[in-house]
């Protein structure tokens, strides 16, 4: 039995995909579930449709992202952190502090989960590299540099 998946599933397919399952498996889990629909002839052009759809939206999310990651690369982000004199800061620079500075920056909200510090603690002025997932495509690694206010 085919059936138009609503929703992803695992280890079966993504949203609007078309598959092919045991009848009982629609009839007694998917459908009644909302996660699928009976593949007949207005589910599939609307199935494909919104494959349509998404795939535009895709290309202009990651024409968009692309600037981004630009913007990023070029650019060296700088943090200020209160210092002692031997140039050892104040607790240590977290992703938090990273996205409020790229925020300041750029004007781009980053989500600070989607931000990882290369190196493990950072405790001490100078340069630094941390890794940043703007989408599941879209990866970039951005210098930042930890300075004294």
């Amino acid at each position: 039995m085919e059936v138009v998946l609503l929703q992803d599933v695992d280890k079966l397919g993504a949203q609007n995909a078309i598959v092919k399952v045991k009848p009982g498996f629609a009839r007694n889990y998917l459908i009644p579930r909302g996660m699928a629909l009976v593949a007949n002839d207005g589910n599939k052009k609307f199935a494909t449709e919104k494959q349509k759809q998404q795939t535009r939206r895709e290309e202009k999310l990651l024409s968009q992202l692309q600037t981004i990651v630009d913007q990023l690369k070029k650019t060296v982000v700088k943090i200020g952190a209160k210092t002692g004199t031997s140039g050892k800061i104040f607790g240590s620079v977290t992703t938090l502090q990273l996205a409020d500075a790229i925020k300041k920056q750029f004007g781009v909200n980053i989500d600070r989960k989607k931000i990882s510090i290369i190196d493990e603690e950072i405790k001490m002025l100078g340069s630094y590299k941390a890794l940043v997932d703007l989408h599941k495509d879209v990866k970039v690694e951005i210098d930042f540099e930890v300075v004294a206010e």
